[in-house]
């Protein structure tokens, strides 16, 4: 018997122009347990179909519905508009947690791609991610180790993850790789 709860609904602000994709988007949130909210949410669902631009990511953490991304916009979470609702309850919760959340093939007019799509660059894990960002800032491994809290063993095992995942030779070539390919800024 399992005595774990079951997960908590978010409060959820939805943008939708179409008053139809509207209803059915708030059906399938209310059919995750998400409650729709005018005020404060945990999660801000924009259906790109009809509106030109995503809404700034100041209250919260941006989901756009979109079959092509707008210039430049680069939300939290981003899925193609015939979404089903599994997908997107998912990606509501993942976002939620402080994931980025990005479907195969999802592009923008100027470029950007999904992380471990066709651009050459896969998905890294957070850690790894924060590990190549401090390695580009001439961090050593150990002082990478100190600012993290975590063991020099530790960030080694995440440097040779990212040298196999970047198919990088040295510690240049995987922080250029990672800057190239929109995975680490400095």
């Amino acid at each position: 018997m399992n005595d774990m709860p079951g997960p908590v609904g978010l409060r959820v602000l939805l943008h939708a122009g179409d008053p139809v994709r509207r209803q059915g988007l708030t059906t399938m949130l209310q059919s995750a347990g998400h409650q729709m909210v005018t005020g404060t949410p945990d999660v801000v669902l924009c259906d790109l179909a009809r509106e030109a631009e995503p809404p700034a990511e100041s209250e919260a953490p941006v989901v756009v519905l979109t079959d092509e991304l707008p210039r430049g916009a680069q939300p939290a979470g981003v899925l193609p508009c015939q979404v089903s609702a599994a997908q997107l309850d998912l990606a509501l919760r993942a976002v939620a947690a402080g994931l980025l959340v990005r479907t195969p093939g999802a592009t923008s007019r100027d470029g950007f791609h999904a992380f471990g799509d066709d651009n050459g660059v896969p998905l890294l894990t957070p850690r790894e991610a924060e590990i190549l960002t401090l390695v580009g800032q001439g961090m050593s491994n150990k002082a990478a180790a100190r600012q993290l809290g975590i063991s020099l063993h530790t960030v080694k095992f995440h440097l040779e993850a990212l040298f196999a995942k970047l198919d990088a030779t040295s510690r240049a070539e995987a922080v250029a790789k990672g800057l190239r390919g929109g995975v680490i800024e400095l």
